[in-house]
């Protein structure tokens, strides 16, 4: 919600737009699509990746903040890293390999998206390991690429994803790295470097 003045109208905003979301799922795909994971996210049956974000979108402009909230997306692309490609349609057991994207496919399908949405943050857009492709998307955009599986909230991935300039933004996690010290200082290791740091609810 980056058209929200204080934090009560953003969250505000945030709400109105989550119900609204579960009504465009309830009209296209009916009520049982609307069920909600651990995390409360909504997972309908969707073909392809631009639906999920086309409901978000016709969900924002329904709640009258067309312009006043951008999308940040959470790829989590080691969950289909393989074999040094990345397959989209990994939770099919029969997976065509002639189908699986490369780095470079697949940041063309990412840059499709900043072009048509409002995205504003790309969290995960690759493997942990596949540097060279976090590399180029993050020289290529200008906008916050998050490293999680990445950087782990470790000092030493961190700085590596900082000597190869592979993200601009930490995702942090106490949990990961064990002790609030060592979180504070991961976080003015990002910090020093230019970063922003975000902060998970765990």
């Amino acid at each position: 919600p980056t058209g929200a003045t204080t934090f009560t109208e953003a969250m505000k905003m945030g709400s109105e737009v989550y119900h609204h979301l579960k009504n465009v799922i309830k009209a296209k795909f009916g009520l049982d699509a609307t069920a909600v994971g651990d995390e409360g996210g909504f997972a309908p049956n969707i073909l392809e990746n631009k639906e999920a974000l086309n409901l978000i979108q016709d969900a924002i402009a329904k709640a009258g903040y067309t312009g006043k909230i951008e999308i940040g997306m959470d790829v989590a692309a080691s969950e289909f890293y393989k074999d040094g490609k990345y397959d989209l349609d990994f939770k099919n057991p029969k997976s065509d390999p002639s189908g699986w994207l490369s780095g470079d496919a697949l940041e063309d399908m990412y840059q499709g998206f900043i072009k048509d949405f409002p995205i504003t943050s790309i969290e995960d857009p690759y493997d942990q390991d596949d540097w060279a492709a976090w590399a180029k998307l993050t020289a290529n955009t200008t906008i916050q690429i998050v490293g999680d599986d990445l950087t782990v909230t470790n000092p030493k991935r961190i700085a590596t994803a900082v000597e190869k300039k592979s993200c601009n933004c930490l995702l942090l996690k106490v949990n990961q790295i064990g002790t609030v010290t060592e979180s504070i200082n991961a976080h003015l290791l990002a910090k020093k470097n230019g970063w922003g740091t975000m902060v998970s609810h765990r």
